[in-house]
């Protein structure tokens, strides 16, 4: 459900609107109406955000250079000082890989002519010869340019031929080569060059992992700081000033069974304040108000969206269909078995306060569906525990399964024809649960006349379910259901328009319905399907360990068991997978479209 919320306006003199908004924070329950204009017009604020900006950038990178071993948060004073750092260490990292770049180019393209000195070089040009260098194929290379010009083969890679000449100074000849240019330095002074590049490039990298392991957390610290203090920014100009600029105008929302406490703290305070009930057309915010079984729900709905706050809250309605959900499309005993200790260890073992303890608890409750669920067909790891001669399995299996024996014919029934029944049948009644709900919110929100159409398909589904799977049914209440829901749908589709277009949009909202329901039905299979082909993936790679470990005494019951393991590690991951998202999609479309979910709201967000 959705917490019940009151609107909050006040009048605060300006001389003590920052401090009032101080203690407003400490109250830390009002839900600031966010004003669009003033934040990127205020120079103080703008700068802010730049060095938040800075902050969460270098957080990043501290936080992909090291996951642990990080030191408690110092001084957040320093936190300017440190992203500097950090700053001028990457930077030199950045200009030294360019420079590794230049070198390498430069190395590459002195290594087919090896180590020589360019002052040799020079000293041969001054005594009046010059020496070139040139490069070309090994189909072009003339060897009688070694009697004309003095030249000589330096080295010759696939088939490149690199070579030069020597030739008196000032003497022209063209030859069917590329003269190479190289660089002035030696081949041996680039490498050398090339290892301090390198080694700066390590110790700005072993520096700059010593900082974010020392600092990381003290950087984090002035962050969340800076970030309270760009909320609290973005709140006083969220203020309006009004009277001559003399008092500021502030709205807000907070709930209910806060009111008292806000109520006694405003009663002190030198302000005006006004708090009454939400208006139609008013943007309330949303927050939820489950229970501890539901609340692990709510994040799936958030995945969504949120209700409008005139909406019902379908959490409630739509968490004990996901459960089952789940523990039908992954549908084997040991892998919920498997989810169910892993969640619950996790749970011991984590924190007070760590934020992935709800997800834990929800991942606890999906694995007991899956152990509750798999038991309908007695599948454990791809092994049929009903095969095993176990008197409990055995008498599970007579009382709760699908696998019960049949006394006609002496053997066990086959389960899947059952998953497959009951995929359909939980279709079904979600989607009429879905259709109360709607029919229910309707006539909250805009009164039963709005409702009646819905009211109406619902009495002719319920009409023809009882005459197909209900034969001893009297008719005449069939064909009154039918016959009442079918005017209801028809004749009042769209209150206070005339009657015969109510009859044409109920004609067409009949051919939505019937080819909607049924693509809304058949979407139900999926929960049949992903269990079947996740225990059939499963026996498969049980035979697979089998088969394909050798006949030897200690090697093949290692092998078997290497097999065993990866395959139902990753046959565990890929229906786990489809296991949360197919439910979420039964649920999104089939589920919030019959109830007619809108979605929309705004997040509750108290400034504290």
């Amino acid at each position: 459900m959705i917490a019940k919320m009151n609107k909050l306006t006040l009048l605060v003199y300006h001389k003590e609107y920052v401090a009032f908004l101080q203690r407003l924070r400490e109250a830390g329950v009002v839900h600031v109406v966010e004003k669009n204009s003033g934040a990127v017009e205020d120079p103080e604020l703008e700068k802010q955000l730049a060095v938040a900006a800075k902050y969460a950038r270098t957080i990043k990178r501290f936080e992909a250079l090291s996951k642990d071993g990080f030191a408690p948060a110092g001084d957040v004073a320093e936190a300017a000082a440190i992203v500097e750092k950090a700053d001028t260490l990457v930077s030199n990292t950045e200009r030294r890989n360019v420079e590794l770049q230049v070198l390498d180019k430069d190395i590459a393209a002195l290594e087919p002519w090896g180590e020589f000195r360019h002052s040799r070089i020079e000293k041969l040009r001054e005594a009046g010869y010059d020496v070139r260098f040139f490069i070309t194929g090994a189909r072009n290379y003339n060897s009688e340019w070694e009697q004309l010009y003095n030249a000589m083969i330096i080295s010759q890679k696939q088939s490149r031929v690199y070579f030069v000449t020597v030739t008196h100074s000032g003497e022209e000849f063209e030859l069917d080569a590329e003269q190479a240019k190289l660089p002035e330095a030696s081949l041996s002074a680039l490498i050398a060059e090339r290892g301090q590049a390198l080694k700066h490039i390590e110790d700005n990298d072993r520096a700059l992992v010593a900082l974010a392991k020392e600092k990381l957390n003290t950087l984090r610290a002035a962050y969340d700081e800076l970030q309270h203090e760009i909320e609290f920014a973005k709140v006083v100009l969220d203020g309006e000033k009004v009277t001559g600029d003399k008092l500021v105008l502030l709205e807000g929302w907070l709930p209910e069974k806060s009111k008292g406490a806000l109520v006694d703290m405003l009663d002190r305070e030198s302000v005006f304040y006004e708090i009454r009930e939400p208006m139609p057309g008013d943007d309330v915010p949303v927050r939820f108000n489950n229970n501890a079984l539901f609340r692990l729900f709510e994040p799936i709905c958030e995945l969504y969206m949120l209700p409008k706050y005139n909406e019902l809250d379908l959490t409630p309605f739509f968490a004990p269909f996901y459960m089952i959900f789940f523990g039908l499309c992954l549908g084997d005993m040991g892998y919920g078995l498997f989810i169910t200790l892993l969640s619950a260890v996790m749970l011991v073992v984590m924190k007070k306060g760590n934020s992935m303890i709800g997800y834990m608890r929800l991942a606890l409750t999906l694995g007991i569906s899956t152990i509750v669920c798999g038991s309908l067909t007695g599948t454990f790891f791809g092994f049929n525990i009903y095969n095993w001669g176990v008197p409990l399995f055995d008498w599970w299996r007579d009382h709760f399964s699908f696998s019960a024996m049949n006394p006609e014919t002496g053997q066990m029934n086959d389960p899947n024809d059952s998953l497959f029944t009951l995929s359909l049948i939980l279709g079904g009644i979600q989607i009429c649960y879905a259709m109360v709900i709607k029919i229910v919110n309707t006539t909250i929100q805009l009164g039963f006349k709005y409702a009646v159409a819905t009211l109406g398909w619902l009495l002719v589904i319920i009409g023809a379910v009882l005459a197909m799977f209900v034969p001893s049914i009297p008719m005449l209440l069939v064909y009154t259901l039918c016959g009442v829901g079918a005017a209801g749908a028809l004749l009042y589709n769209s209150p206070g328009k005339n009657v015969f277009l109510n009859i044409g949009l109920g004609l067409w909202d009949a051919y939505n319905m019937v080819t909607g329901l049924l693509g809304d039905m058949l979407s139900y299979i999926r929960l049949f399907a992903l269990g079947l082909s996740g225990g059939v993936l499963a026996m498969v790679f049980n035979n697979i360990a089998v088969q394909m470990s050798p006949d030897v005494p200690v090697l093949g019951p290692i092998v078997m068991v290497i097999i065993f393991l990866f395959g139902h590690a990753l046959n565990l991951f890929m229906n786990a997978l489809g296991a949360f998202v197919h439910p979420l999609r039964l649920t999104f479309v089939e589920f919030f479209k019959n109830a007619g979910y809108e979605g929309g709201g705004t997040a509750y967000k108290p400034f504290k």
